[in-house]
């Protein structure tokens, strides 16, 4: 069977002048350059196959700001679900890459995809485009010396992904920190998950689905802004941030703390709700190949103002990991 279909390069389908130079192209009847034909046969395209299969997805792989991508074609959008989080993948990416010296001067690269998260339903996608064609895996892309601080990175990286709002794509061979680049005439390195940190990898990413796929903060309400906000965006220095997911309830919302850096880092969050909060998840976990150098689990808010909230919480999240709260 067929569950949906993803669209490869969609931006080069819209635009008649895309790649192509002054003289090479002719502008549309309106003097544009949108492929007015090309931009009814997507519609045409998605209005039939939801029509027919209503339970199938389509996918855009667009890395342009071309508007209403996965809006209905009744309101002049393309009728896409999903639309791949390019700028967002390119961003983190490049953060990540950035050695522990130079992260606080790339700090925006983290921030800026809040800006447009909600103008589309996006999935923020690490696809097979990063691991082929000389452009190695995943891990090797984590801008440190040694392997065990690549794969500490690659684990906050994932965290990251995941508790970020959107949808979720992996490609194999990321999900256990496969060292070399993706080759699609040998097998993926699977000798590797006899390794405790790859093992460790793996592990992290099946428990990050089972959260994604029990609670509903993440699952049912990735695609609203409203259910998004930021505790501290501008934390360049320390190398964190941190931001809340909200659900129905306030027992539903998720306190996520993002370190960065090379050093754990204790310190007093903005908390919304009073009570006692709990880690439900934390990407240093020894379980996972970590040092659990973050300590205690349980903590009680405070009544102390901190970050716009009327509560705090003080705790330590491990160097280069990240952890995820909820209320007791």
């Amino acid at each position: 069977g067929v569950d949906g279909f993803r669209v490869d390069a969609v931006a080069s389908m819209l635009y008649l002048d895309y790649g192509r130079k002054d003289g090479e192209w002719i502008p549309n009847q309106h003097g544009g350059n949108e492929n007015l034909e090309a931009i009814e046969f997507i519609r045409q395209f998605n209005e039939a196959i939801h029509q027919e299969y209503p339970g199938v997805v389509s996918i855009a792989e667009e890395s342009t700001a071309f508007p209403q991508i996965t809006q209905p074609p009744q309101v002049g959008g393309l009728g896409f679900d999903f639309k791949w989080n390019m700028g967002w993948m390119h961003d983190v990416l490049s953060y990540f890459h950035a050695g522990p010296s130079e992260r606080s001067h790339f700090h925006d690269k983290l921030t800026f995809g809040a800006t447009y998260q909600f103008s589309e339903n996006f999935v923020q996608a690490f696809s097979h485009d990063e691991v082929v064609h000389g452009k190695g895996s995943l891990v090797n892309k984590m801008g440190l010396t040694q392997e065990t601080d690549r794969l500490a990175n690659l684990r906050a990286l994932l965290s990251l992904q995941w508790t970020w709002p959107g949808k979720k794509t992996l490609f194999m061979g990321c999900e256990f920190g496969q060292w070399k680049e993706w080759d699609c005439d040998a097998p993926l390195d699977w000798a590797l998950l006899n390794f405790p940190l790859h093992e460790g990898v793996r592990k992290l990413v099946r428990d990050l689905n089972k959260l994604y796929l029990s609670h509903s903060s993440w699952s049912n309400n990735d695609h609203k802004g409203d259910k998004f906000r930021w505790i501290d965006c501008n934390d360049n220095r320390n190398q964190t941030i941190s931001f809340l997911k909200y659900g129905e309830s306030p027992n539903d919302t998720l306190l996520v703390a993002c370190n960065f850096s090379e050093q754990l880092i204790h310190r007093t969050w903005g908390c919304p709700h009073p009570g006692e909060w709990k880690v439900l998840f934390d990407s240093d976990s020894p379980d996972y190949g970590g040092g659990g150098a973050a300590g205690a689990t349980e903590f009680d808010s405070q009544p102390h103002e901190c970050n716009s909230f009327p509560q705090s919480l003080s705790f330590s999240v491990g160097r280069w990991s990240v952890r995820i709260l909820g209320l007791q």
